[in-house]
């Protein structure tokens, strides 16, 4: 099911189909980079299947994007309702991940800016939150490009164990 498009992108639900290029992107260690780890085939699985179960569940996940042009699958861009544990939960997060060969085109400044549109406009949402590994510039630089601020209040994200990964920025975007 078709969520929104914008001028060069159509973010969507989730295609078998679109499971071997969301694969590679997860076993991809530079698209990986601030996460513990790359994901395997069962836990991409399993990622898509949840996806699925928030999208029917919520209304809305983390979704499909693919371009308009030649309908590739480039990446992930949506929302996520965050329940607990978060220091600052129950919240709703918007979040990215493309695959290195769509990265500096701007694609995800353009499906992000779009989504928080979405969750403003049509989910009437108050407030939309996003948080990054502290020294993941590139999705600092794609927050602050769609209007997010910085909370300035860093956390250590509990999930995370590895050590240069815990710290993260709260960036936020009201009304």
């Amino acid at each position: 099911m078709f969520i929104f498009e914008t001028e060069r992108l159509i973010v969507r639900e989730w295609l078998d189909s679109d499971r071997p290029n969301f694969y590679e992107m997860s076993a991809d260690k530079d698209v990986m980079r601030y996460f513990p780890n790359t994901l395997t085939k069962s836990e991409c699985d399993g990622v898509v299947v949840r996806l699925k179960e928030l999208q029917a569940k919520n209304g809305y996940c983390f979704w499909s994007c693919e371009l308009k042009a030649s309908n590739a699958f480039i990446g992930l861009v949506g929302l996520n309702k965050i329940e607990d544990g978060l220091p600052f939960s129950p919240c709703v997060e918007i979040g990215w991940r493309l695959s290195k060969k769509y990265w500096g085109h701007g694609f995800a400044t353009e499906a992000a800016k779009e989504c928080l549109n979405y969750g403003f406009q049509t989910l009437n949402l108050n407030k939309i939150v996003s948080f990054a590994v502290k020294d993941n510039v590139n999705s600092i630089k794609v927050m602050e490009r769609i209007g997010m601020v910085n909370s300035m209040n860093n956390f250590e994200h509990p999930k995370v164990s590895i050590a240069h990964l815990k710290e993260h920025v709260l960036y936020e975007a009201h009304v």
